[in-house]
């Protein structure tokens, strides 16, 4: 089930209809051969390894290897469950592949994510230290689509705005490669269905892979459950029709509902646009003639879509096409082009200094160019040394996530920052901790640092979701969840909903509030955000650019000298980044209802509050005073310290979280050896 083969016959220029064919079967192995004998030179062949790259248009990767008029091209698609879902084996399928059509190169696209580049350079070393009958190993040649045309990424600024001061070329799109005519007669095998690849990662799955089944069901609908059978009132009543169910088998599918015919979608609920090249480019040339009306069935079925999928002014770009610019079906520069070209058309050639023309054209263009940005940020971070520790990228729901690692042993934890900050606020925490004997896990939030910033609805369920999600797919064992200000509140929520991912709760000054003898738990409800609400989040961001080194120290009342020249930089760099004001806009809906002990109750587990006397943001005797009154499981230590206790005294604190881990783990450990 892991390999599927087309054979293709000798190079003729493909016709529409076949490279619409070739297109929509991408996902199989199909061999192609633009020489009418067999090769016999060793090495002379080239693997095309298609992963999340489906295309034939704008892929320099298949483009280079059909340059060579006499070289024989083998584009390979492998259902790898750590490209799919996240686990599988691609090594084995390639080496086994490079060997039978002795191949010389193997064109692969570059990566970002720390798991796919495992994945690569786990195929790399198995074909170095594989043995050829043709002499040396084929070499791995790494390609990418960038939409600035840039020369050196070490040279790029890390900085938006600097950057954007460069005024880099746009990159062309590349025309589509000419590929092989399929040879209608030899057998070109078949291409699994969606219900069989679901089948198929079902059977694989191990053991272990059933925590992922925790994922298929939101933490809204968690919440509301409990809610009811607790018997606490609340503003919103649990429904009964819930699609959390669903499994699919890359992001958040929307498979549910009736199948349509000759549609865009792939059911009456989707909102993301499904289907090859062709029907995704026909598909972007109708969103961006939203406002125009049109007598064409799918394309008014799209635009009844974007209806729905405009939850934010531009917001329903990314929902529709995300997954398809994500999957590769088309390329970010291609569907760059194809508006910036419609844009020029609708103004005799010229693009206006003042603005784009619609919405949707402004909405395209915003979200493929943030798209861009963060893909660069994390590029950059895998090919230059950045900070103290390793960085690794992470895709949730198709953000790109940045996460470090540190420690060989011991027990996991999860390092969570608060609003503004990042990973590195962690900076003397993380490897002290790891050399006290444990696996330290940072990780910096979607909105913040240098992760993505999408334009969506940001909510302490929805960080939640991310913190359920990052301990299943990338740590994988249950942590102790450590979090400061907003993140102690997130990691609360996390705990509470999902208590068997969580060994223990650890909050340093957390933001939220204890309500003594809660009857009643008010659910934030996604809204729309306001032109206010937006023009307050730009006031309030070039306030605080102004102002943030001295609103830090503030916020460090005993050791003012830790706002240091690194520290600020970092957060003014990251308050530049596009989509920065959407993040900054949630300040001012942010509804931190849910009641701490609400949370604690439903956690069930062993929990410290680690506090900061002298924090300005919370009035902490008042604070520490309830939790003792209404949470008497709860471990509280106080600091002499202000509102993020683990930099401004880390040593304090490294100490208190080692002692507290330690005293957790001796427990298990001790009903080990007794059982035994």
């Amino acid at each position: 089930m892991a390999l599927f083969a087309l054979r293709l016959g000798p190079l003729l220029p493909a016709s529409p209809h076949r490279r619409r064919i070739l297109r929509n079967r991408c996902p199989g192995r199909i061999v192609a051969s633009n020489a009418t004998t067999p090769v016999r030179d060793g090495g002379a062949a080239a693997v095309v390894w298609f992963k999340h790259d489906l295309r034939i248009d704008d892929h320099p990767g298949l483009a280079a290897a059909v340059a060579e008029p006499r070289r024989p091209v083998v584009p390979l698609y492998v259902f790898d469950r750590r490209i799919l879902a996240g686990l599988g084996n691609a090594e084995d399928i390639v080496l086994k592949l490079v060997k039978e059509v002795q191949a010389g190169l193997i064109f692969t696209e570059e990566e970002v994510e720390y798991r796919l580049r495992n994945v690569v350079a786990n195929v790399e070393s198995s074909l170095s230290n594989g043995s050829f009958s043709w002499g040396s190993s084929p070499k791995i040649v790494a390609w990418s689509a960038p939409l600035y045309d840039y020369k050196n990424l070490k040279e790029v600024s890390t900085s938006h705005d600097q950057f954007l001061k460069t005024k880099l070329p746009m990159a062309t799109p590349l025309a589509a490669a000419t590929l092989p005519a399929l040879n209608l007669g030899l057998d070109t095998g078949s291409v699994p269905t969606l219900e069989e690849l679901k089948g198929f990662l079902k059977d694989s799955r191990t053991p272990e892979d059933n925590w992922v089944l925790l994922k298929n069901t939101s933490a809204r609908s968690i919440l509301k459950k409990m809610l009811s059978q607790k018997k606490i009132k609340s503003n919103t009543t649990l429904s009964t029709t819930s699609d959390d169910n669903i499994e699919d088998i890359t992001m958040d599918s929307g498979t549910s509902g009736r199948k349509i015919i000759n549609s865009m979608f792939a059911s009456e609920n989707s909102l993301e646009v499904r289907g090859g090249t062709d029907i995704t480019l026909d598909a972007l040339a109708a969103y961006l003639r939203y406002l125009e009306g049109t007598g064409n069935a799918s394309w008014q079925e799209l635009h009844d879509k974007v209806r729905l999928a405009e939850t934010r002014d531009g917001a329903s770009f990314y929902t529709l096409f995300g997954p398809a610019i994500q999957l590769g079906v088309i390329s970010r520069r291609k569907a760059y082009n194809d508006t910036i070209q419609y844009e020029k058309d609708r103004n005799a050639g010229f693009l206006s200094p003042f603005g784009y023309s619609t919405p949707t054209v402004k909405a395209a263009v915003d979200a493929i160019c943030l798209m861009e940005w963060y893909w660069l940020l994390a590029l950059k971070s895998q090919v230059s040394a950045e900070g103290n520790y390793p960085t690794r990228i992470w895709r949730w729901k198709g953000y790109l996530v940045q996460y470090t690692f540190v420690g060989n042993e011991g027990p996991a934890v999860l390092l969570v920052h608060g609003f503004g900050a990042f990973l590195e606020h962690f900076r003397d925490n993380i490897e002290n901790i790891a050399d006290m004997g444990h696996q330290v896990w940072a990780i910096t939030l979607v909105g913040f640092g240098k992760s993505e910033k999408p334009n969506v609805n940001y909510s302490e369920l929805f960080w939640s979701e991310l913190l359920r999600d990052f301990i299943v797919d990338v740590v994988r064992e249950p942590v102790h969840l450590v979090g400061n200000s907003i993140g102690g509140y997130i990691c609360a929520v996390a705990a509470g909903l999902w208590p068997s991912l969580a060994k223990s709760l650890v909050l340093l000054n957390s933001a939220g509030s204890v309500v003594p003898n809660y009857s009643f738990v008010p659910l934030s409800e996604e809204r729309r955000t306001s032109w206010l609400s937006r023009l307050q989040a730009q006031l309030l961001l070039l306030f605080l650019r102004s102002r943030v080194e001295g609103i830090l120290k503030e916020y460090y009342p005993t050791r003012t000298e830790r706002v240091d020249k690194p520290l600020v930089d970092q957060i003014i760099r990251a308050s530049y980044d596009p989509g920065a004001v959407t993040v900054l806009e949630s300040v001012f809906n942010f509804n931190l209802a849910i009641p701490l002990n609400f949370l604690f109750d439903s956690f069930g587990g062993k929990i410290l509050v680690i506090q900061g006397m002298k924090d300005p943001l919370t009035k902490s005797e008042a604070s520490v005073t309830m939790l003792r009154e209404h949470c008497s499981k709860v471990q509280i230590r106080e600091l002499n310290a202000g509102h993020a206790p683990h930099d401004e005294v880390p040593d304090e604190v490294n100490t208190l979280l080692c002692e507290w881990m330690k005293q957790i783990e001796v427990k298990p450990a001790l009903e080990k050896t007794k059982a035994i």
